[in-house]
């Protein structure tokens, strides 16, 4: 049986082997991949068993202080489909914005355009951490943190964030207090809120899937003997005028990141249900906004099985840019699945970004708001891209 693992993302496949210190190739043996990523698209569907097979060993692009230069285009911007290839840079590379042993687990990336830095949260060391534009300063923002997992920022500037530890959506005012924005519903605790995106009425969206109270690792275990820790896990909205606290759908097995469309008619949102329940599809779904507060027509929009490999992987933070498309983290595979996955509004996968590590989380920032920001296991990667997100954080 598997060891356990962190309780915002699910388990890796029963499957997968970390390759033995002497099955892994020297720097020399696998510099000549990196140039051979984009070629390797195409030869998947023709050699799916072995590539597959191939994923969970394969040793993916060092950035250590010693790596070679990216010769440019970035031969991990990886192209699926024509429709990507406006948004690749040719002249502009992934880089590791922070990495550190002593991080846990990174997520919840949040962009403070006021501020002009980056906010994510530890969730196990239970800190919130900030990455400054102007120098590239990294320093502890917030301890504790409640074991924070998902933030945002609303469009006042004021920071939003999903508590695991205490189970509660907060508010950080201006004025340095903190208010609780939901805890309980129907009478009962929360499970642990995941991630919140706004909406411009001031409405605060956001799933509760429960991981954080599923073991001590991120939160505190609820020991109910349930992977619903203390209800059935769903998609809630706060209304930012009256503060009532109103359950949207629980018809998804676990939900865990969300985003609107560019238009506020659309929600996303990504399914690890089957971290708990095994059969439950790995998708991506959506729904219809009606009246700026209710949900309709519940649907697969995506699926996170990649052509050639056995096993899907993950759908975990989300977002969408202004053309549309949505940007998904993606991991639990390996080389050449983790990372981001990009899909069209038809839900076609048109593009990837290959990380060395699993990816949690996205979000758009920087001055221009045309940045990607990935959390990954240890790291903070960002890459410029040719599109804006479609909303603030």
């Amino acid at each position: 049986m598997n060891a356990p693992l962190p309780p915002s993302h699910p388990q890796t496949p029963a499957d997968t082997q970390l390759p033995a210190a002497a099955e892994l190739p020297s720097a020399a043996q696998r510099q000549p991949r990196r140039g051979d990523r984009i070629a390797r698209r195409s030869f998947l569907a023709a050699t799916a068993g072995a590539v597959a097979a191939a994923a969970t060993t394969a040793v993916a692009r060092d950035y250590g202080d010693d790596q070679q230069p990216v010769r440019y285009p970035d031969p991990d911007v990886v192209v699926l489909d024509d429709r990507f290839k406006k948004y690749k840079l040719g002249n502009a590379a992934i880089r590791r914005l922070y990495h550190s042993k002593d991080m846990l687990w990174a997520e919840g990336p949040a962009w403070s355009a006021v501020g002009r830095y980056l906010l994510w949260s530890d969730i196990p060391n239970n800190v919130q951490l900030r990455w400054l534009e102007e120098d590239g300063h990294v320093s502890v923002f917030r301890n504790p943190s409640g074991n924070s997992n998902g933030n945002t920022f609303d469009h006042q500037g004021r920071q939003i964030s999903c508590q695991h530890g205490p189970r509660k959506v907060v508010r950080y005012e201006h004025n340095g207090t903190v208010s609780v924005l939901a805890d309980t519903y129907n009478g009962k605790s929360l499970n642990a809120p995941n991630d919140a995106v706004v909406h411009p009425n001031g409405d605060i969206w956001f799933t509760d899937p429960g991981y954080g109270g599923l073991m001590n690792y991120e939160g505190h275990r609820a020991d109910t003997g349930s992977p619903q820790p203390f209800q059935k896990e769903a998609v809630y909205r706060i209304n930012g005028r009256t503060g009532k606290l109103t359950q949207l759908t629980d018809e998804i097995v676990k939900p865990n990141g969300l985003c609107f469309s560019p238009d506020y008619k659309k929600l996303y949102v990504a399914d690890t249900g089957a971290s708990h329940y095994p059969g439950t599809p790995k998708i991506i779904k959506v729904w219809d906004v009606v009246d700026d507060s209710k949900l309709s027509n519940g649907r697969q929009f995506a699926s996170m099985q990649l052509d050639g490999f056995d096993e899907a992987g993950f759908a975990d933070g989300i977002r969408a840019d202004v053309d549309g498309n949505i940007w998904a983290s993606a991991g639990w595979v390996g080389d050449g699945y983790d990372g981001v996955h990009v899909f069209a509004p038809d839900g076609t996968r048109i593009g990837q970004i290959l990380l060395p590590e699993i990816c949690s989380n996205v979000c758009f920032g920087g001055t221009k708001r045309n940045r990607l920001f990935m959390t990954g296991s240890q790291s903070l990667y960002a890459v410029y891209v040719e599109t804006r997100g479609a909303h603030i954080s």
